[in-house]
């Protein structure tokens, strides 16, 4: 397999650092820049893989975002009905831990 030669520059220290683990690793500089470099590479695909969904539903999110207006006061707002507005206040409530009753589980009513 031919080889490329790829340049690199960094400060003396980093440099002085690198020949140290490689020495360590007992591999030449060359060697053990191209095994963290790879490593860090399947890590990446890893997490991007892992990922992908999420980023997807975020990529839909903002699609489907873009039709909205971004300043609401721009926009007249619609009044809520009665039972909207129950359901608004239950659906808080229950996303603070109250039952339909406006109790905490565990607590006396």
């Amino acid at each position: 397999m031919a080889k490329t030669r790829i340049s690199i520059s960094l400060d003396q220290v980093q440099a002085e650092r690198i020949r140290q683990h490689a020495e360590r690793a007992g591999m030449d500089v060359s060697a053990y820049l191209v095994h963290a470099a790879t490593r860090q590479m399947v890590e990446s695909d890893a997490i991007e893989e892992q990922f992908a969904e999420v980023d997807a539903l975020i990529a839909r999110a903002e699609q489907a975002a873009d039709g909205v207006p971004a300043d609401p006061a721009q926009e007249p707002a619609a009044e809520l009905t009665e039972q909207e507005r129950r359901e608004v206040e239950e659906a808080l409530g229950l996303a603070h831990g109250r039952d339909r009753h406006g109790h905490r589980p565990g607590n006396a009513a």
